[in-house]
């Protein structure tokens, strides 16, 4: 297996656990910040919460100068209480009610994002004098998950959209993308942010001047596998150069100065968090077509940390194993739903032949979403306890009481 993106610190963490819970590294994350920040000097990071909702992340992130992207006024107020000021959080989720909106701009929001005129209306009669920025629809195309149905407009749209926002006396302020979560090429990057200087012209024409393009999220991971098991490389190097160049384009068409914001989700954390889980079992069973296959049940799945291994095969360490003879398996949670397997047709994983119910399994690269997509309970089998790296210590947090080892 490829452990490339496992640190020293965390495979020391993993290594002196002895029960199922997720571990984050937060030094790593703080890197991959940093990183980030030489990559895209005087872009402002703001991480999008909903990929590591924990205090822990966002404290240590807002710390190294963060801020971030909320979907609903909950995240907003998880947001504030890290003691960022409230101009370095938006209310990035364009699907808002009425009393979303309210309760934002009662916590001191001020920037909302935006598609429709319909969303405009209700943000100015809730939240008068607000700052909107409208979100142009990407094809998704090149992305694990293209998220091109449920967000963003047409061009046309945008222009209807933010004129709408000026004459309702709103700010429109800027223009934001999303070009996929998991974002696999750099093209995405150019044709998308060439879409934004066309919609900055057009803008520039009914005098609209914007003061800032966020670029979205879709920064990808390091660490994934594909369905196939194959490692995913994404051009990062390429990805970075194109979003430069066409940061300097939509500075030459705009007629006024132009800020720049970006919303990392997995980027920062995926690869500094981990999960160790532990086999329930490796069984066999013959299926319909009369061929015997392995299925191995771990203690988490779909329901509690895996939620993504539709679309992923995370990489699977076994300490106890290392150098065994393999056998290929699908991978299954402990839950009693049928749904809760993850097949890989043509692409079983390699499980140790000899694996045995309680052997601990390190599953890599589970730093995002693995918490904020568990259930809280489903069949009794309750969210991940997670604890966090800093510097040289490790302390527990989630359920039960804190505490600190070395």
């Amino acid at each position: 297996m490829n452990t490339t993106y496992v640190t020293t610190r965390l495979r020391a963490a993993l290594e002196a656990a002895t029960d199922d819970r997720l571990v984050f590294d937060l030094p790593g994350i703080e890197e991959r910040y940093a990183s980030l920040r030489r990559e895209l000097p005087g872009v402002e990071v703001r991480f999008a919460m909903k990929a590591c909702p924990l205090d822990e992340v966002l404290t240590a992130l807002a710390r190294r100068g963060a801020g971030f992207d909320a979907a609903s006024p909950h995240e907003i107020a998880q947001a504030l209480a890290t003691g960022v000021p409230a101009d370095r959080v938006h209310y990035g989720n364009t699907v808002k009610s009425d009393r979303n909106i309210a309760d934002a701009h009662r916590l001191g929001i001020r920037d909302f994002a935006t598609d429709s005129v319909e969303d405009v209306l209700a943000i100015a009669a809730l939240a008068p004098g607000a700052r909107v920025f409208c979100r142009l629809a990407t094809d998704g195309g090149g992305a694990l998950w293209g998220l091109s149905h449920k967000f963003g407009c047409t061009p046309a749209d945008a222009l209807r959209v933010l004129e709408a926002a000026r004459d309702a006396g709103l700010t429109p302020a800027g223009l934001s993308v999303h070009v996929g979560s998991q974002q696999m090429t750099a093209e995405a990057w150019r044709g998308a942010l060439a879409r934004m200087a066309d919609v900055i012209a057009a803008l520039r024409l009914r005098g609209i001047h914007l003061d800032h393009v966020n670029l979205g999220g879709g920064l990808p991971a390091l660490g994934y596998r594909d369905r196939h098991g194959r490692p995913l490389e994404p051009p990062l190097d390429k990805i970075f150069a194109v979003i430069r160049e066409g940061m300097r384009r939509l500075r030459a068409v705009s007629p006024t100065p132009l800020d720049f914001v970006i919303e990392p989700g997995r980027h920062l954390v995926a690869d500094h968090g981990a999960m160790r889980a532990h086999v329930s079992r490796l069984s066999t069973r013959q299926q319909g077509t009369g061929e015997r296959r392995h299925w191995l049940y771990l203690s988490c799945g779909k329901f509690n940390g895996l939620y993504e291994m539709d679309a992923l095969q995370y990489a699977l360490v076994f300490p106890t194993h290392r150098g065994a003879d393999r056998v290929p398996a699908v991978i299954a949670g402990p839950t009693c739903d049928s749904d809760d397997a993850y097949s890989h047709e043509g692409s079983p994983v390699q499980v140790p032949r000899q694996a045995a119910s309680g052997d601990p399994v390190w599953v890599l690269s589970t730093g995002a979403y693995a918490t904020s997509y568990t259930t809280q309970g489903f069949n009794g089998f309750r969210p991940l306890p997670h604890t966090w790296i800093r510097g040289e210590r490790e302390a527990l947090a989630g359920s039960g009481a804190g505490r600190a080892v070395t």
